[in-house]
């Protein structure tokens, strides 16, 4: 499952730097304008990771804010994307994030991660090392497929289990077979309280522009959200661990 996601995001490099244009609503007048509400305006100062950074738009947004940005993605492609989009005004790394992090204990002041955690089978290592990474009171910002939503993609539904699905994306006039894990609602919310507090639970609404374009796109994603947006706070060990 792991190297199908590589490949397929190695063959989605060249495409995900163009998600300004309006084919790309999704990303552009729906996550993205979410999730940025809840970064701070001014980053000077700050240390940010960038997890799951695909062809680097958000590593690109937090180095206009002053951040000093790690970027990281299992795709060498996207990661090559990356680097071409910021230069040197960020370190990039290609790393697996269900492994151990090559970063020192509380070196990051906020964590970032878009749409990109579905595509792991099991959070808790995961989420470990962002607790050990962050500094107290650091937040983690993250976006994943609803869990409702994913639903719809399922016949034969094992609701309490992981599940892995495989969702076709059309893109660049090319059908792609996109692998990912769905979790249910209550293991969302367990898996991140082991380790953090959650502050805000959001659902995101699409922009008036994305209503423009797509009015029947618009009009489903009022009725069932696609994705879900969590903000939280790093716990101090004692109750982490417990």
């Amino acid at each position: 499952m792991k190297k199908q996601v590589v490949d397929v995001f190695n063959d989605l490099a060249g495409i995900y730097k163009q998600m300004g244009d309006a084919n790309n609503l999704y990303n552009t007048q729906y996550e993205r304008p979410t999730m940025m509400k809840l970064v701070p305006q001014e980053l000077s100062g700050l240390h940010i990771l960038d997890a799951g950074c695909t062809a680097g738009w958000y590593s690109e947004q937090f180095a206009q804010r002053g951040a000093r940005v790690t970027a990281v993605d299992i795709s060498p492609e996207m990661v090559n994307q990356t680097r071409m989009v910021l230069g040197s005004n960020a370190e990039v790394l290609c790393l697996d994030l269900e492994e151990a992090l090559p970063f020192n204990d509380e070196s990051f002041d906020f964590i970032v991660s878009s749409l990109t955690l579905h595509y792991l089978k099991d959070w808790e290592a995961t989420f470990k090392e962002f607790h050990r990474v962050l500094k107290p009171g650091a937040s983690f910002l993250l976006s994943v497929h609803h869990p409702l939503t994913d639903l719809q993609l399922v016949e034969n539904l094992d609701y309490f289990n992981t599940e892995l699905i495989v969702d076709s994306w059309n893109k660049g006039g090319k059908t792609y077979k996109v692998p990912f894990y769905r979790r249910s609602l209550s293991e969302v919310f367990e898996s991140l309280l082991a380790h953090f507090l959650i502050e805000q639970v959001i659902e995101p609404k699409p922009t008036e522009l994305f209503k423009e374009l797509a009015p029947e796109q618009y009009a489903k994603l009022m009725q069932s959200p696609n994705f879900l947006i969590l903000k939280v706070t790093k716990l101090s060990k004692e109750i982490a661990y417990e």
